[in-house]
């Protein structure tokens, strides 16, 4: 995952304190959104402008629309469009964020398997982008290739204009996109009641497990000496992961006495759908990823109704399927002359000897045996072919 650069974290934390303070007033909720990813498909992204696409010479365009349309002029002719659109894209965000942020004129490289990406900046400094392009040629990433991508980090979100979190609902909505990834964050300026170990308490005594499991947990940090320490529990693989951190130590240093706490909660998209209405009432679905979550809200005299985003049945076995599919698909397209020299040529017990001592593919690695197991059953009771299972995936 990419994140900003270090030189666009280095922002003063008294000013950052001060906008969260001065968002939690206006917006009457504690939770503040402090990361939003989103994709959609190219033909739910805005539509270019006639300037755009028919640049006039007259002197209504200023220098930085100028220097978008000579970016745009030296792209290759099949690229032009999804950059018109990516560029379209990008400057409703930038309108949403409010009047300080601005699309960078010049096409630069992108992240996460987009080719390019138009940067989103405020005070120069970048702070969101918008991906396009595919940046290579295999299937799965040409089919990357017929979307973009929204990334609008924290800092921007930080120092968005009131509002900015219903604008960017708005564009999801009308742009039939998927948000992959939000952040939510309730902040504790003056700490809590036994401090960070009393959340680590929490975690130790049962209160934040889920389902009656304990949750992996990651320590990060100086714990020996009990400063600058973060505490995940949860997982990105099941889309729903919380990291308490000391944001005073992170901001204002480990020597500045800060008591400033966080918990942040973070949903992916991983086997779960992340509506719109996470960004219009944050607090809610902060409250509803658990019991222990929502007692830390209520801690912020939060009045709140929650709302959970659970994992769906359905999707979590679709999402196995299709991986297995593209094992399928790879074997018999890729790795298909091969295996049948082998099972020629090789004896048999030494080809079942092979084949049983291989990994398992990189991509189904994740998944447990069952799993895998219901998944081939599922996809070949589809239909009896290969062929078939195949293009239900496809």
């Amino acid at each position: 995952m990419t994140r900003p650069a270090k030189s666009a974290l280095v922002l003063d934390g008294s000013e950052i304190k001060y906008r969260l303070e001065a968002e939690r007033i206006a917006s009457k909720t504690p939770v503040h959104i402090d990361w939003v990813r989103f994709t959609c498909l190219l033909r739910n992204a805005p539509t270019p402008s006639a300037d755009i696409l028919f640049p006039r010479t007259t002197n209504i365009w200023i220098e930085r629309e100028r220097e978008v349309l000579r970016a745009l002029s030296e792209l290759p002719d099949p690229d032009f469009f999804p950059a018109a659109q990516a560029m379209e894209l990008a400057v409703e965000v930038a309108k949403a964020l409010g009047d300080s942020f601005v699309v960078a004129s010049d096409v630069r490289k992108g992240h996460d398997f987009y080719r390019c990406r138009w940067s989103i900046e405020r005070n120069g400094v970048e702070c969101g982008w918008i991906g396009f392009l595919a940046s290579s040629e295999s299937p799965r990433q040409q089919a990357q290739a017929r979307t973009m991508h929204a990334n609008i980090w924290g800092s921007a979100c930080t120092f968005a204009a009131e509002g900015w979190n219903h604008r960017i609902a708005t564009i999801i909505e009308e742009r039939n996109a998927d948000i992959t990834r939000c952040d939510l964050a309730l902040d504790f300026f003056d700490g809590v009641e036994g401090g960070f170990d009393s959340w680590v308490n929490d975690y130790q005594t049962g209160a934040c497990d889920s389902g009656g499991k304990r949750l992996k947990s990651n320590c990060v940090g100086d714990w020996l000496n009990g400063r600058e320490r973060s505490l995940y529990f949860g997982s990105k693989e099941a889309g729903k992961q919380t990291n308490c951190y000391e944001k005073g130590h992170q901001l204002f240093g480990v020597d500045s006495g800060s008591n400033w706490l966080r918990i942040e909660l973070r949903y992916g998209n991983k086997l779960r759908v992340l509506k719109p209405a996470m960004l219009r009432r944050p607090a809610d679905f902060f409250a509803g990823a658990s019991d222990w979550h929502a007692l830390q809200l209520a801690k912020a005299d939060a009045i709140v109704q929650p709302e959970p985003v659970k994992t769906t049945g359905r999707l979590a076995l679709e999402t196995v399927s299709a991986e297995v599919v593209r094992v399928v698909r790879w074997a018999r397209e890729t790795a298909a002359p091969t295996l049948a020299l082998l099972t020629k040529h090789m004896p048999l017990e030494d080809f079942l000897e092979f084949a049983t001592a291989s990994r398992l593919p990189g991509r189904v690695r994740k998944f447990s045996e069952s799993e895998l197991a219901r998944s081939f059953a599922s996809v070949f009771a589809k239909d009896s072919t290969v062929e078939s299972a195949c293009h239900a995936f496809a």
